[in-house]
């Protein structure tokens, strides 16, 4: 007799955080779920790119399984979704339409979607270049849960026809996110996949206050990022496994946050990176865009910056307050809202 669930979650990637934040909230969100009680099965399409850098294939808080091709999924999984109490299907699942199409056909409990992309879904969706979800689909959807909080909820019920939409903000694990005693040898460091629209804020706030100060050290930890010639002080890592994100945050004395040009548009859509950052008690400078001060506290709990000259004022601050660990922060504000599922 196959188990039975009382979530199942189909998601972009559980086994492995290369190339994408998604690991770090659903391995959180997953153990939150895992911890009241919920039974949970992760679904995961196969992908080479995350088999070559899998962190692990089983997992305390879920049955992960990993399936390769919609076929499968349909033949192996059907009576688990048709079952379940919930089932949730992330924002980027390969063949995610499909999958959706199936989802809302079969489920006979809640069905929601979470968008940890909701700024790049619903500008995808306008030009008709959306591979994952369809305008029509939204509707069909008892909740939509969206990493984007402020007007953009609004919007996905007025103008997308969301029968319920609610913010639903990446998260970590304190239990693992939290500070290490290691050296602060990195005067400024960044996590983040390469992005195009990224990469301009990069190259301004870090690679130019590394030109501008060659005494001082600064780390890149990323994939994708195409041959390019940096400055001899930034140090690249290729990839870092979620299990080695606190010790490199720890490492740092100042940890910079740069956030994608239609997150920045929207507003109020808080990176995972934030809150990795935050909970590893590394002081953050982050560039600046609508709603962060309903996170952070701008000038003590993180620092906004514009130039290379905010930059490196930030580094040559004498001042404690700048170095003050941070307190472990509860992402996860509202916890009724795991009520819904």
């Amino acid at each position: 007799m196959r188990d039975r669930y009382d979530v199942v979650i189909l998601g972009l990637a559980y086994s492995s955080s290369w190339g994408n934040g998604h690991a770090t909230t659903w391995r959180s969100l997953v153990k939150g779920l895992s911890r009241r009680g919920r039974r949970v099965l992760f679904l995961e399409r196969e992908r080479p790119w995350y088999a070559e850098h899998r962190d692990f294939t089983r997992s305390a808080h879920c049955t992960l399984a990993i399936y390769h091709d919609i076929a499968e999924l349909e033949r192996e999984h059907e009576r688990s979704v048709r079952e379940a109490g919930a089932v949730i299907i992330g924002s980027y699942v390969p063949e995610g339409m499909a999958v959706a199409h199936w989802v809302l056909a079969e489920a006979r409990g809640v069905r929601a979607f979470y968008d940890i992309d909701t700024p790049i879904t619903l500008g995808q969706l306008e030009e008709g270049s959306c591979e994952y979800l369809a305008r029509e689909q939204i509707p069909r959807f008892d909740l939509y849960l969206s990493f984007t909080g402020g007007p953009t909820l609004t919007r996905l019920t007025r103008e997308w026809g969301a029968r319920r939409a609610a913010a639903l903000y990446c998260s970590v694990d304190p239990s693992l996110h939290r500070p290490m005693r290691v050296a602060r040898r990195v005067d400024l460091g960044y996590l983040g996949t390469y992005s195009s629209d990224r990469q301009p804020r990069l190259e301004r706030l870090m690679f130019d206050s590394a030109r501008r100060a060659p005494e001082r050290q600064f780390v890149v930890a990323g994939a994708q990022y195409p041959p390019a010639t940096w400055p001899a002080n930034v140090h690249h890592v290729a990839h870092l496994a979620q299990s080695e994100h606190p010790r490199f945050f720890s490492s740092q004395r100042f940890t910079l946050n740069l956030t994608r040009d239609a997150m920045i548009a929207a507003g109020h859509s808080p990176s995972v990176r934030l809150f990795e950052a935050a909970a590893c008690g590394v002081p953050i400078i982050s560039d600046v865009w609508p709603g962060i001060e309903g996170f952070f506290e701008p000038g003590r709990e993180i620092v906004l910056a514009r130039s290379s000259d905010d930059v490196l004022g930030t580094l040559g601050s004498s001042s404690r307050r700048h170095l003050e660990r941070f307190s472990t922060l509860l992402v996860v504000r509202d916890e009724k809202r795991f009520d819904l599922i």
